[in-house]
């Protein structure tokens, strides 16, 4: 069974709300139709109704369980316009300035985020990234701990002797542009978090150069060993069963074979599922031509570090991908209370349970 219906099969036990704030595209309204479909919950739209309703009607879905709420003349609008304001950040704000940003899709959107109307949250289908980040960076907490924002894509490809039935989380690859060596010790272990809710095995992480054990030494490959100690510490530190290891190159990393000669001593012996990159170049690139050559089903990409589940989608994702997306993030949003517990202490799910 593909990774992906083993998502709809665990959400359908437990549905959970979706809210997609570029509400009029095409390819978002016939994925709120699947979703509804597949018994994964409601979903809520963010837009002008009838517009919605006529491009619904133009590819034949109906609006049954989902929700169209136009912001600009939602109930809500003055509710979100106070909470605004209560925020340190927009406390001198005018009201009608106030007025104008809830009006917006992605901050209305993350407002109903941050106050439980809605589980998850997808957007960044016919925006640009920053349009939907900064909403989500100003009205959502962050987790206690985690001191920045990053994010994962999910990717399977056909070769299944790869990784976890050829299942690897990829990060970051969308928002640090050049992370620190603390910023990479967190994404690995985010990122590996992650894997371990969605699939319920053991993380096999590593940290890609592209040099192996010191073959080449310059302030990159010296800055990917220094996060892989920190990583490895903070691991033993939390008690949490990963497996940690770098710097290696992708086929070390990946391939057996390869490991046996690149990195003999390698506790991950060419079997990493968690690949985490040196900067978001390098992760954003391997990415896409991985989903675009390897024809590979990509997710992506899953926000980690906010105490909310939201992904931030590629402007070129098919009405499969976005569904397969709001999957994941409703399959977050059910475990999202036990993965980051308020005290600080992280229990892990199993997803086989």
């Amino acid at each position: 069974m593909a990774f992906i219906h083993t998502i709809f099969e665990k959400l359908q036990r437990h549905p959970k709300r979706i809210v997609f704030p570029e509400g009029n595209d095409p390819r978002i309204i016939q994925a709120a139709g699947e979703y509804v479909k597949r018994k994964l919950g409601p979903v809520i739209l963010l837009g002008k109704r009838d517009e919605i309703a006529e491009i619904a009607s133009q590819h034949g879905v109906g609006l049954v369980f989902i929700n169209v709420i136009d912001p600009e003349k939602a109930d809500d609008l003055e509710l979100f316009c106070d909470r605004l304001k209560k925020l340190p950040k927009y406390r001198d704000i005018a009201d009608e300035e106030a007025r104008k940003m809830m009006a917006i899709p992605n901050y209305f959107a993350a407002m109903m985020l941050q106050h439980g109307q809605v589980d998850g949250m997808v957007g960044g289908v016919s925006t640009a990234s920053v349009s939907l980040l900064r909403p989500l960076f100003s009205l959502i907490k962050p987790l206690p701990g985690v001191p920045s924002v990053s994010s994962c894509m999910v990717m399977q490809v056909h070769n299944k002797q790869l990784a976890h039935k050829g299942l690897f989380f990829l990060a970051d690859c969308g928002v640090i542009p050049e992370p620190t060596v603390d910023q990479l010790a967190v994404i690995a272990l985010e990122a590996a978090q992650l894997s371990r809710q969605l699939t319920g095995e053991k993380p096999n992480v590593a940290f890609l150069s592209f040099s192996t054990r010191n073959s080449a030494k310059t302030h990159s490959t010296e800055k990917i060993i220094a996060a892989t100690a920190l990583a490895q510490q903070r691991a033993r530190d939390q008690n949490l069963e990963i497996e940690i290891d770098g710097e290696l190159q992708a086929d070390a990393a990946i391939v057996p074979e390869i490991a046996q000669q690149k990195a003999p001593d390698s506790p991950l012996k060419g079997q990493a599922n968690v690949l985490i990159f040196p900067d978001l170049n390098s992760g954003d690139i391997a990415t896409k031509l991985v989903q675009r050559l390897a024809k590979a089903d990509a997710y992506g990409r899953i926000l980690m570090g906010l105490s909310k589940p939201a992904a931030d989608i590629s402007r070129g994702s098919t009405v499969q991908d976005i569904v397969g997306v709001a999957a994941i993030i409703g399959l977050r949003a059910v475990a999202y209370r036990q993965l980051y517990p308020d005290q600080g202490i992280r229990i892990i799910p199993n997803s086989n349970e």
